[in-house]
Protein backbone atom coordinates (compact mmCIF):
# COMPACT_ATOMS: atom_id res chain seq x y z
CA UNK A 1 0.00 0.00 0.00
CA UNK A 2 1.19 3.55 -0.32
CA UNK A 3 1.37 5.12 2.71
CA UNK A 4 0.63 8.79 3.49
CA UNK A 5 1.76 10.97 6.59
CA UNK A 6 -1.21 13.64 7.00
CA UNK A 7 -0.36 17.35 8.20
CA UNK A 8 -1.98 18.41 11.59
CA UNK A 9 -4.79 20.27 11.09
CA UNK A 10 -7.32 19.60 14.17
CA UNK A 11 -4.50 22.80 16.63
CA UNK A 12 -2.04 25.61 15.09
CA UNK A 13 -0.56 23.97 18.05
CA UNK A 14 -0.33 20.51 16.99
CA UNK A 15 3.66 19.91 15.99
CA UNK A 16 3.96 15.85 16.91
CA UNK A 17 4.50 13.75 14.03
CA UNK A 18 3.45 10.00 13.73
CA UNK A 19 6.82 9.12 11.73
CA UNK A 20 9.80 10.68 12.06
CA UNK A 21 12.53 11.40 9.21
CA UNK A 22 14.75 8.83 10.18
CA UNK A 23 12.11 5.59 11.13
CA UNK A 24 10.56 6.72 7.18
CA UNK A 25 14.24 6.59 5.89
CA UNK A 26 14.43 2.98 7.57
CA UNK A 27 11.27 2.07 6.46
CA UNK A 28 11.71 3.07 2.62
CA UNK A 29 14.76 0.86 2.28
CA UNK A 30 12.32 -1.98 3.39
CA UNK A 31 10.21 -1.23 -0.19
CA UNK A 32 7.96 0.73 1.43
CA UNK A 33 6.28 3.94 -0.54
CA UNK A 34 6.09 6.91 1.90
CA UNK A 35 5.35 10.36 1.00
CA UNK A 36 5.01 12.98 3.42
CA UNK A 37 2.56 15.91 3.11
CA UNK A 38 3.77 19.37 3.50
CA UNK A 39 3.27 21.06 6.64
CA UNK A 40 4.80 24.44 8.24
CA UNK A 41 4.20 24.12 11.74
CA UNK A 42 5.48 20.21 11.89
CA UNK A 43 8.45 19.88 14.66
CA UNK A 44 10.07 18.08 12.08
CA UNK A 45 10.40 20.41 9.09
CA UNK A 46 9.73 19.61 5.55
CA UNK A 47 13.53 20.14 4.59
CA UNK A 48 14.50 17.21 7.25
CA UNK A 49 12.49 14.84 5.79
CA UNK A 50 13.80 16.21 2.05
CA UNK A 51 16.97 14.63 3.31
CA UNK A 52 16.15 11.55 4.56
CA UNK A 53 14.87 10.81 0.97
CA UNK A 54 11.22 11.03 1.90
CA UNK A 55 8.93 13.03 -1.14
CA UNK A 56 7.15 15.97 0.24
CA UNK A 57 3.56 16.97 -1.20
CA UNK A 58 0.82 19.17 -1.33
CA UNK A 59 -1.51 16.63 -1.43
CA UNK A 60 -2.19 12.31 -0.74
CA UNK A 61 -4.85 11.68 -3.18
CA UNK A 62 -3.08 8.58 -4.33
CA UNK A 63 -2.60 7.34 -0.95
CA UNK A 64 -4.38 3.97 0.69
CA UNK A 65 -2.74 4.01 4.27
CA UNK A 66 -2.77 7.18 5.62
CA UNK A 67 -1.24 8.14 8.97
CA UNK A 68 -2.29 11.19 11.34
CA UNK A 69 -2.09 12.18 15.27
CA UNK A 70 -5.08 14.17 16.36
CA UNK A 71 -8.73 13.78 14.77
CA UNK A 72 -9.21 14.51 10.78
CA UNK A 73 -11.81 17.05 9.39
CA UNK A 74 -14.84 15.57 7.98
CA UNK A 75 -14.45 17.37 4.37
CA UNK A 76 -10.50 15.66 4.06
CA UNK A 77 -11.46 12.08 4.27
CA UNK A 78 -10.77 10.64 1.00
CA UNK A 79 -12.71 7.65 -0.03
CA UNK A 80 -12.41 4.12 0.83
CA UNK A 81 -8.97 4.90 2.30
CA UNK A 82 -7.48 3.42 5.53
CA UNK A 83 -6.88 5.82 8.50
CA UNK A 84 -4.65 5.35 11.46
CA UNK A 85 -5.25 8.27 13.81
CA UNK A 86 -6.61 8.88 17.68
CA UNK A 87 -10.23 8.91 17.03
CA UNK A 88 -11.36 9.27 20.38
CA UNK A 89 -14.69 7.97 19.62
CA UNK A 90 -15.02 4.09 21.67
CA UNK A 91 -16.85 6.37 24.63
CA UNK A 92 -18.68 7.56 21.96
CA UNK A 93 -17.75 11.13 22.48
CA UNK A 94 -20.48 13.49 20.95
CA UNK A 95 -18.29 15.84 19.55
CA UNK A 96 -16.72 13.54 17.24
CA UNK A 97 -19.86 11.32 16.20
CA UNK A 98 -19.97 13.43 12.96
CA UNK A 99 -16.51 12.80 11.95
CA UNK A 100 -17.06 8.92 12.57
CA UNK A 101 -20.27 8.99 10.49
CA UNK A 102 -18.83 10.79 7.70
CA UNK A 103 -15.94 7.84 7.36
CA UNK A 104 -18.80 5.40 7.36
CA UNK A 105 -20.25 7.11 4.45
CA UNK A 106 -16.90 7.20 2.67
CA UNK A 107 -16.45 3.65 3.33
CA UNK A 108 -13.20 4.44 5.87
CA UNK A 109 -11.25 1.84 7.97
CA UNK A 110 -10.40 3.50 10.76
CA UNK A 111 -7.35 1.77 13.07
CA UNK A 112 -7.54 3.92 16.61
CA UNK A 113 -3.98 4.37 17.88
CA UNK A 114 -5.65 3.93 21.15
CA UNK A 115 -7.13 0.62 20.89
CA UNK A 116 -4.06 -0.91 20.23
CA UNK A 117 -3.30 -3.51 22.92
CA UNK A 118 -1.99 -6.86 24.36
CA UNK A 119 -4.53 -9.39 25.60
CA UNK A 120 -4.67 -8.14 28.80
CA UNK A 121 -6.37 -5.16 27.20
CA UNK A 122 -2.77 -2.38 28.07
CA UNK A 123 -1.79 -0.23 25.23
CA UNK A 124 1.19 -0.85 23.24
CA UNK A 125 1.21 2.49 21.44
CA UNK A 126 0.52 6.26 23.39
CA UNK A 127 2.48 9.74 24.37
CA UNK A 128 1.53 8.95 28.00
CA UNK A 129 5.11 9.77 29.90
CA UNK A 130 5.01 12.55 27.30
CA UNK A 131 2.22 13.88 28.57
CA UNK A 132 3.35 13.49 32.36
CA UNK A 133 6.25 15.14 31.81
CA UNK A 134 4.64 18.09 30.17
CA UNK A 135 1.60 18.59 32.62
CA UNK A 136 3.96 18.41 35.46
CA UNK A 137 5.85 21.25 34.11
CA UNK A 138 2.80 23.16 33.21
CA UNK A 139 0.94 22.53 36.30
CA UNK A 140 4.40 23.63 38.52
CA UNK A 141 4.39 26.39 36.31
CA UNK A 142 0.65 27.52 36.93
CA UNK A 143 1.72 27.20 40.64
CA UNK A 144 4.04 29.80 40.71
CA UNK A 145 1.64 32.26 39.10
CA UNK A 146 -1.02 31.89 40.82
CA UNK A 147 1.37 32.02 44.25
CA UNK A 148 2.76 35.41 42.96
CA UNK A 149 -0.97 36.58 42.16
CA UNK A 150 -1.55 36.20 45.63
CA UNK A 151 1.44 38.31 46.34
CA UNK A 152 3.72 34.90 47.56
CA UNK A 153 6.91 34.70 46.22
CA UNK A 154 8.32 31.66 45.54
CA UNK A 155 10.36 30.01 43.06
CA UNK A 156 8.57 28.13 41.35
CA UNK A 157 7.62 31.74 39.73
CA UNK A 158 11.14 31.26 37.72
CA UNK A 159 9.23 28.33 35.71
CA UNK A 160 7.95 28.49 32.01
CA UNK A 161 5.68 26.73 30.40
CA UNK A 162 6.54 23.19 28.67
CA UNK A 163 5.96 25.06 25.58
CA UNK A 164 8.39 27.48 25.85
CA UNK A 165 11.25 25.35 26.79
CA UNK A 166 13.96 24.19 23.77
CA UNK A 167 13.57 21.17 24.67
CA UNK A 168 13.10 18.28 27.03
CA UNK A 169 16.88 19.12 28.08
CA UNK A 170 16.54 22.28 28.75
CA UNK A 171 13.07 21.65 30.75
CA UNK A 172 14.76 19.00 33.31
CA UNK A 173 17.74 21.74 34.12
CA UNK A 174 15.48 24.71 34.92
CA UNK A 175 13.30 22.71 36.78
CA UNK A 176 16.46 20.91 38.73
CA UNK A 177 17.72 24.86 39.16
CA UNK A 178 14.47 25.50 40.93
CA UNK A 179 15.03 22.74 42.98
CA UNK A 180 18.26 23.96 44.39
CA UNK A 181 16.98 27.01 45.12
CA UNK A 182 13.87 25.36 47.14
CA UNK A 183 16.77 23.58 48.69
CA UNK A 184 18.53 26.41 49.49
CA UNK A 185 16.23 29.36 50.56
CA UNK A 186 13.00 27.09 51.13
CA UNK A 187 9.56 28.02 50.74
CA UNK A 188 7.15 30.39 52.46
CA UNK A 189 5.58 29.88 55.97
CA UNK A 190 2.01 31.01 54.06
CA UNK A 191 2.53 27.72 51.59
CA UNK A 192 4.69 25.26 53.87
CA UNK A 193 4.37 22.44 54.02
CA UNK A 194 3.78 21.58 50.41
CA UNK A 195 1.86 18.44 49.46
CA UNK A 196 1.83 17.32 45.36
CA UNK A 197 -1.30 14.51 45.39
CA UNK A 198 -0.68 12.25 42.58
CA UNK A 199 -3.70 10.44 41.30
CA UNK A 200 -2.73 7.03 39.41
CA UNK A 201 0.63 4.78 38.13
CA UNK A 202 0.84 4.30 34.90
CA UNK A 203 3.00 5.71 32.19
CA UNK A 204 1.14 9.39 32.49
CA UNK A 205 1.94 9.67 36.52
CA UNK A 206 5.59 8.49 35.86
CA UNK A 207 6.40 11.15 33.43
CA UNK A 208 4.97 13.79 35.85
CA UNK A 209 6.85 12.21 38.75
CA UNK A 210 9.98 12.34 36.96
CA UNK A 211 9.67 16.08 36.60
CA UNK A 212 8.66 16.35 40.07
CA UNK A 213 11.65 14.35 41.80
CA UNK A 214 13.97 17.08 39.84
CA UNK A 215 12.81 18.69 43.13
CA UNK A 216 13.91 18.14 46.13
CA UNK A 217 10.72 15.67 47.18
CA UNK A 218 9.87 13.47 49.74
CA UNK A 219 7.34 11.14 49.10
CA UNK A 220 5.09 9.85 51.73
CA UNK A 221 1.95 7.74 51.68
CA UNK A 222 -1.51 8.81 50.80
CA UNK A 223 -2.20 8.02 54.26
CA UNK A 224 -0.12 10.44 56.17
CA UNK A 225 -1.17 13.72 54.49
CA UNK A 226 -3.63 14.91 56.99
CA UNK A 227 -0.22 14.62 59.52
CA UNK A 228 2.32 16.07 57.35
CA UNK A 229 -0.02 18.87 56.47
CA UNK A 230 -0.04 19.48 59.85
CA UNK A 231 3.43 20.05 60.23
CA UNK A 232 4.08 23.45 60.27
CA UNK A 233 8.02 23.25 62.14
CA UNK A 234 9.28 20.86 58.98
CA UNK A 235 11.81 22.00 57.32
CA UNK A 236 10.92 24.39 54.55
CA UNK A 237 12.97 23.11 51.73
CA UNK A 238 11.48 20.05 50.53
CA UNK A 239 8.57 18.84 49.18
CA UNK A 240 6.12 16.04 49.87
CA UNK A 241 4.96 13.74 47.53
CA UNK A 242 1.69 11.51 47.70
CA UNK A 243 0.89 8.99 44.83
CA UNK A 244 -2.76 7.48 45.06
CA UNK A 245 -3.76 4.32 44.46
CA UNK A 246 -7.48 3.39 43.77
CA UNK A 247 -7.79 2.13 47.45
CA UNK A 248 -7.02 5.72 48.31
CA UNK A 249 -9.29 6.80 46.22
CA UNK A 250 -12.98 4.53 47.22
CA UNK A 251 -14.22 2.54 49.53
CA UNK A 252 -16.66 -0.44 49.67
CA UNK A 253 -20.21 0.70 50.04
CA UNK A 254 -21.34 -1.80 52.79
CA UNK A 255 -19.17 -1.06 55.84
CA UNK A 256 -16.33 -3.22 57.15
CA UNK A 257 -15.94 -4.94 53.66
CA UNK A 258 -12.32 -5.11 51.97
CA UNK A 259 -11.39 -3.74 49.12
CA UNK A 260 -10.70 -5.70 45.87
CA UNK A 261 -9.46 -4.22 42.78
CA UNK A 262 -11.20 -6.77 40.60
CA UNK A 263 -14.52 -5.98 42.24
CA UNK A 264 -13.77 -2.31 41.75
CA UNK A 265 -13.19 -2.90 38.14
CA UNK A 266 -16.29 -5.24 38.03
CA UNK A 267 -19.17 -3.36 40.02
CA UNK A 268 -17.79 0.29 40.24
CA UNK A 269 -19.49 3.05 41.42
CA UNK A 270 -22.44 0.50 41.97
CA UNK A 271 -19.95 -0.77 45.20
CA UNK A 272 -17.34 1.41 45.91
CA UNK A 273 -18.16 5.44 47.33
CA UNK A 274 -15.90 8.23 46.56
CA UNK A 275 -13.19 8.91 49.74
CA UNK A 276 -10.15 11.39 48.00
CA UNK A 277 -12.29 14.12 48.61
CA UNK A 278 -11.05 13.74 52.09
CA UNK A 279 -7.55 14.79 51.40
CA UNK A 280 -8.26 17.81 49.14
CA UNK A 281 -7.94 19.95 52.15
CA UNK A 282 -4.13 19.14 52.61
CA UNK A 283 -2.85 19.03 48.99
CA UNK A 284 -1.23 22.28 47.49
CA UNK A 285 -1.46 20.57 43.90
CA UNK A 286 -3.69 17.82 42.81
CA UNK A 287 -2.45 15.70 39.26
CA UNK A 288 -4.45 13.69 37.77
CA UNK A 289 -2.82 10.99 35.59
CA UNK A 290 -6.16 8.24 36.05
CA UNK A 291 -8.00 6.74 32.90
CA UNK A 292 -12.35 7.38 34.25
CA UNK A 293 -15.58 6.31 32.66
CA UNK A 294 -18.83 7.00 33.89
CA UNK A 295 -18.71 3.24 35.58
CA UNK A 296 -16.45 4.87 38.96
CA UNK A 297 -17.37 7.43 41.12
CA UNK A 298 -15.51 10.97 40.52
CA UNK A 299 -12.18 11.73 42.29
CA UNK A 300 -13.63 15.78 42.40
CA UNK A 301 -16.83 16.19 42.23
CA UNK A 302 -18.33 19.99 41.72
CA UNK A 303 -20.22 19.46 45.45
CA UNK A 304 -16.49 19.36 47.11
CA UNK A 305 -14.81 21.86 45.38
CA UNK A 306 -17.82 24.13 46.29
CA UNK A 307 -17.48 23.11 50.10
CA UNK A 308 -13.84 23.54 50.41
CA UNK A 309 -13.97 27.70 48.86
CA UNK A 310 -17.32 28.28 50.23
CA UNK A 311 -17.94 31.37 52.80
CA UNK A 312 -14.56 33.08 51.24
CA UNK A 313 -12.27 30.01 52.17
CA UNK A 314 -8.71 29.65 50.43
CA UNK A 315 -8.11 26.24 51.02
CA UNK A 316 -4.06 24.59 50.50
CA UNK A 317 -5.46 24.01 46.99
CA UNK A 318 -4.52 26.01 44.44
CA UNK A 319 -3.87 24.09 41.46
CA UNK A 320 -5.20 20.79 39.68
CA UNK A 321 -3.34 19.77 36.86
CA UNK A 322 -5.53 17.66 35.07
CA UNK A 323 -3.16 15.98 32.65
CA UNK A 324 -6.28 13.07 31.73
CA UNK A 325 -8.17 15.93 30.61
CA UNK A 326 -11.62 14.67 31.00
CA UNK A 327 -14.06 17.79 30.62
CA UNK A 328 -16.85 17.10 33.23
CA UNK A 329 -15.10 13.38 34.20
CA UNK A 330 -13.27 12.52 37.26
CA UNK A 331 -12.59 16.21 38.00
CA UNK A 332 -15.90 17.12 37.47
CA UNK A 333 -14.74 21.07 37.87
CA UNK A 334 -12.54 20.61 34.49
CA UNK A 335 -15.27 21.92 32.76
CA UNK A 336 -13.18 22.08 28.85
CA UNK A 337 -10.34 21.10 27.43
CA UNK A 338 -7.97 23.98 26.68
CA UNK A 339 -4.75 24.31 24.22
CA UNK A 340 -1.05 25.37 24.86
CA UNK A 341 -1.54 29.07 24.01
CA UNK A 342 -4.51 29.65 26.65
CA UNK A 343 -4.00 26.46 28.97
CA UNK A 344 -5.34 27.45 32.26
CA UNK A 345 -8.10 28.89 34.00
CA UNK A 346 -10.05 29.27 37.32
CA UNK A 347 -13.22 27.45 38.41
CA UNK A 348 -15.51 29.68 40.65
CA UNK A 349 -17.30 27.42 42.22
CA UNK A 350 -19.77 30.15 43.28
CA UNK A 351 -21.53 30.87 40.04
CA UNK A 352 -20.49 27.36 38.29
CA UNK A 353 -18.23 29.80 35.69
CA UNK A 354 -14.45 30.44 34.91
CA UNK A 355 -12.01 32.95 34.69
CA UNK A 356 -9.12 32.72 32.19
CA UNK A 357 -5.63 33.05 33.56
CA UNK A 358 -4.90 32.10 37.43
CA UNK A 359 -6.46 34.79 39.30
CA UNK A 360 -10.15 33.99 40.77
CA UNK A 361 -11.45 32.52 44.32
CA UNK A 362 -11.30 28.82 43.12
CA UNK A 363 -8.91 26.47 41.84
CA UNK A 364 -6.52 27.06 38.86
CA UNK A 365 -6.77 24.45 35.93
CA UNK A 366 -4.46 23.09 33.51
CA UNK A 367 -6.41 20.94 31.03
CA UNK A 368 -4.27 21.02 27.82
CA UNK A 369 -5.27 18.07 25.57
CA UNK A 370 -2.90 17.84 23.25
CA UNK A 371 -0.06 18.05 26.49
CA UNK A 372 2.79 15.83 24.27
CA UNK A 373 2.89 18.57 21.48
CA UNK A 374 4.18 20.40 24.19
CA UNK A 375 7.80 18.49 23.49
CA UNK A 376 7.17 17.74 20.20
CA UNK A 377 10.09 16.42 19.03
CA UNK A 378 10.89 13.88 21.96
CA UNK A 379 7.22 12.57 22.03
CA UNK A 380 7.38 12.00 18.34
CA UNK A 381 10.82 10.26 18.25
CA UNK A 382 9.35 7.69 21.02
CA UNK A 383 6.22 7.52 19.25
CA UNK A 384 7.54 6.61 15.82
CA UNK A 385 10.16 4.07 17.32
CA UNK A 386 6.93 1.70 18.05
CA UNK A 387 5.21 2.41 15.29
CA UNK A 388 7.89 1.78 12.78
CA UNK A 389 7.70 -1.72 14.19
CA UNK A 390 4.07 -2.39 13.55
CA UNK A 391 3.46 -0.10 10.49
CA UNK A 392 4.69 -3.18 7.90
CA UNK A 393 1.67 -5.44 9.21
CA UNK A 394 -0.44 -2.66 8.07
CA UNK A 395 0.96 -2.10 4.62
CA UNK A 396 1.02 -5.52 3.59
CA UNK A 397 -2.60 -6.44 4.73
CA UNK A 398 -5.65 -7.37 2.21
CA UNK A 399 -7.99 -5.33 3.43
CA UNK A 400 -9.99 -6.11 0.13
CA UNK A 401 -11.21 -9.54 2.10
CA UNK A 402 -14.33 -10.03 4.43
CA UNK A 403 -12.95 -8.37 8.18
CA UNK A 404 -13.51 -12.03 9.32
CA UNK A 405 -10.11 -12.79 7.09
CA UNK A 406 -8.69 -9.93 7.69
CA UNK A 407 -4.65 -10.96 8.11
CA UNK A 408 -3.28 -8.40 10.85
CA UNK A 409 -1.76 -9.22 14.55
CA UNK A 410 -4.55 -9.54 16.92
CA UNK A 411 -2.96 -6.19 18.56
CA UNK A 412 -3.64 -4.15 15.84
CA UNK A 413 -7.33 -6.04 14.27
CA UNK A 414 -7.99 -4.82 17.81
CA UNK A 415 -8.02 -1.67 17.00
CA UNK A 416 -10.03 -1.83 13.49
CA UNK A 417 -13.38 0.37 14.73
CA UNK A 418 -14.43 0.69 10.74
CA UNK A 419 -13.81 -1.96 8.01
CA UNK A 420 -14.73 -0.31 4.55
CA UNK A 421 -17.56 1.95 6.50
CA UNK A 422 -18.96 -0.43 9.18
CA UNK A 423 -18.51 -1.07 12.57
CA UNK A 424 -16.43 -4.08 13.26
CA UNK A 425 -17.98 -6.43 16.10
CA UNK A 426 -16.00 -5.27 18.61
CA UNK A 427 -17.77 -1.59 18.16
CA UNK A 428 -20.85 -2.14 17.32
CA UNK A 429 -22.27 -0.39 20.49
CA UNK A 430 -21.35 2.83 18.68
CA UNK A 431 -24.22 2.76 17.04
CA UNK A 432 -26.14 4.43 19.54
CA UNK A 433 -24.39 7.32 19.90
CA UNK A 434 -24.84 7.96 15.63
Amino acid sequence: MKIGIRREDKSVWERRVPFVPEDLKALKAKGLDVVVQSSPVRAFGDEEFRAAGIPVRDHLEDRDLIFGIKEVPKEAFLEGRVYVFFAHVIKGQSYNMPMLKTMMEKGVTLIDYERIVDDENRRLIFFGRHAGLAGMVNSLWAFGKRLAAEGVETPFAELKQAKDYRDLNEIKAHVTAVGSAIRDGGLPAAIHPVIVGITGYGNVSAGAQEILDLLPVVEILPEAVAETAAGFESPRNRIYKAVFKEHHCVRPRIGGAAFDLQDYYRRGKDAYENIFEAYLDHLNLLINCVYWDERYPRLVTLEAVKRLWADGRQPKLRVIGDISCDPGGSIQCTVDATDPGDPVYVYLPENNTVARGVIGHGPVIMAVDILPTEIPRESSVYFSSVLRGIVEFMARADYSVPYAELDLPPELKRAVILYRGRLTPDYAYLHQYL
